[in-house]
């Protein structure tokens, strides 16, 4: 008899949904390095490098939060952690458009709470990441 792997969670990152969410992880990385870098030097292209890291990461998180909403919809609510990845990816993405915000002003006072919500959500999105690839797709034998 041949033992079939049953998925808890049915509605798995796609390829899209999956490139999405990996794409996250190096732009919100870019943007805390960015900042870091401008806060060691003071030159302002720093900023502004920082500052167009997180529109495409802010960019990638949003399409990946649409596509978590549409998977949390479509789940069963006793399986995986649908919840906790949608509200993670949720928590990420406001907290990055706060930071992208904060990235609008001048370059001189971005510092340093430009630099704190770059430092917050970048471990966030390698947490919401890991939760997305692996925790979704975990499923026992039965």
């Amino acid at each position: 008899m041949t033992a079939s792997a049953r998925l808890p969670y049915p509605n798995t990152p796609g390829p899209l949904h999956a490139t999405l969410l990996a794409g996250t992880v190096p732009l919100f990385l870019g943007a805390l390095l960015s900042d870091i870098v401008y806060f060691l030097t003071y030159q302002s292209q720093w900023s502004n490098f920082a500052a167009w890291l997180l529109a495409g990461a802010e960019l990638f998180c949003g399409l990946a939060l649409l596509f978590a909403l549409v998977n949390l919809i479509r789940a069963n609510p006793k399986a995986g952690r649908p919840t906790l990845y949608f509200l993670l990816l949720l928590v990420i993405w406001v907290l990055g458009l706060i930071n992208s915000f904060e990235h609008a002003k001048d370059a001189w006072a971005v510092m340093p709470d430009g630099l704190v919500f770059s430092a917050i959500t970048a471990p966030l999105a390698c947490i919401a990441t890991w939760i997305g690839l692996t925790n979704l797709r975990a499923g026992g034998v039965q």
